[in-house]
């Protein structure tokens, strides 16, 4: 929601301030430079980046609209059903664990947690750390390092998308320097004319040059910097998660385990250690 306001904020300040000094809106309105810098731009996106590169620009755009899901309930969630998972493996084993593990769709405790048991990355995350845990297969030394190489590939995937679009932000001046030089040509080609019809010519190539700087500088780079921290905003969950499941792994007591994973969070979504106390009762009841 704030990326929408914030770009209405951009257009009503231009187009205000434009028209307070007496400039004419539909003077803008020079197609042959939108297509010449938008289509520009489009074409070198396609060309910089593979498909699925494209497809997680779209989804981290549309994330950036909705705006990011990790707020406090969120963690709530999350260590509520991480808190019931560790006391059933403190009590019976981890080998409990499995029915959960195995069928997190059908689990009666993620279930209860919807923000949790939705994302799938998180339970993908949990339960590829306790399954070779519960079989044997690795140390409980161990866990922590496996779910930080995992989130680090997440975390390199995610730059990807930010990368596309940052470079098509830093382009498009120059895409509208293009289109500005091209009016020029234009506008050469009829200096002989009427004086009505070079000031048209010599307008439309100016108008590139500022639609090129506007895009960038308005609209795509602030862009890309909400989806830096969206991103950041989804590592941090699952490094959260990461830090509670090593520490429980090890041995670390749930209560504590999560209290460790709580004290690395923003202030924005921490509990204080009460708030967390009280979840966590309500939760074992």
């Amino acid at each position: 929601m704030l990326v929408i306001i914030g770009s209405v904020i951009v257009m009503v300040s231009v187009m205000g301030g434009f028209m307070i000094a007496g400039g004419h809106p539909a003077v803008l309105l020079q197609w042959s430079e939108f297509i010449i810098i938008l289509g520009s731009a489009f074409g070198s996106m396609i060309t910089m980046a593979p498909m699925k590169v494209h497809k997680d620009l779209i989804a981290q755009i549309v994330g950036c609209i909705k705006g990011s899901p990790y707020n406090k309930a969120a963690y709530e969630d999350m260590f509520k059903a991480l808190y019931e998972m560790f006391m059933l493996g403190r009590r019976n084993g981890m080998v409990s664990l499995e029915p959960h593990i195995g069928e997190p769709s059908t689990s009666s405790i993620f279930t209860k947690y919807t923000s949790f048991s939705n994302d799938h990355h998180a339970i993908a995350l949990l339960t590829g750390a306790l399954r070779p845990l519960i079989d044997g297969k690795v140390k409980p030394d161990h866990i922590g390092l496996l779910m930080e190489t995992e989130i680090s590939a997440m975390e390199k995937e995610h730059h990807k998308p930010i990368d596309v679009l940052s470079r098509t932000s830093d382009a498009m001046p120059g895409f509208g320097i293009v289109a500005a030089v091209l009016g020029i040509v234009i506008t050469m080609g009829a200096i002989n004319g009427p004086v009505e019809e070079i000031g048209h010519h010599v307008a439309a190539a100016l108008v590139g040059t500022f639609l090129g700087i506007l895009v960038s500088y308005g609209f795509l780079a602030p862009l890309a910097a909400a989806m830096v921290f969206n991103g950041d905003a989804e590592i941090g969950y699952y490094r959260t998660l990461a830090k509670a499941v090593s520490s429980f792994a090890t041995g670390t007591a749930p209560m504590m385990a999560l209290e460790m994973a709580r004290r690395g969070l923003p202030g924005d979504v921490k509990p204080s250690a009460e708030e967390l106390e009280a979840m966590l009762k309500a939760a074992s009841k």
